[in-house]
């Protein structure tokens, strides 16, 4: 079964930290064969608070999704976020 990241951005402090974290968490993404499905982009919200961004993230599978994470190339890049934005990061198995 696939995995997928799911980020729900609470907010976002520094929009030039978030580029630079983009960037590499983007190659990190691309050496666990990860596919954006989406990144930003027009939203509307039907029930709760409005998120400045949500990602989700394809990965061929659960443990690819986990190891991708775990990796020093993600952990490198998502130390860029610290204090800088503030997110819910779920990995969950799709059908």
């Amino acid at each position: 079964m696939k995995g997928y990241v799911v980020c729900v951005y609470k907010n976002i402090s520094d929009d030039e930290k978030l580029k630079e974290y983009a960037i590499k968490a983007r190659a990190a993404v691309e050496n666990f064969n990860g596919k954006f499905l989406i990144r930003g982009g027009k939203a509307s919200s039907k029930e709760g608070e409005k998120s400045p961004r949500t990602v989700v993230i394809e990965f061929p599978s659960y443990n690819e999704a986990i190891a991708f994470y775990q990796s020093k190339e993600y952990q490198d890049a998502h130390l860029i976020l610290k204090d800088h934005a503030e997110r819910q990061f779920q990995i969950v198995e799709g059908a």
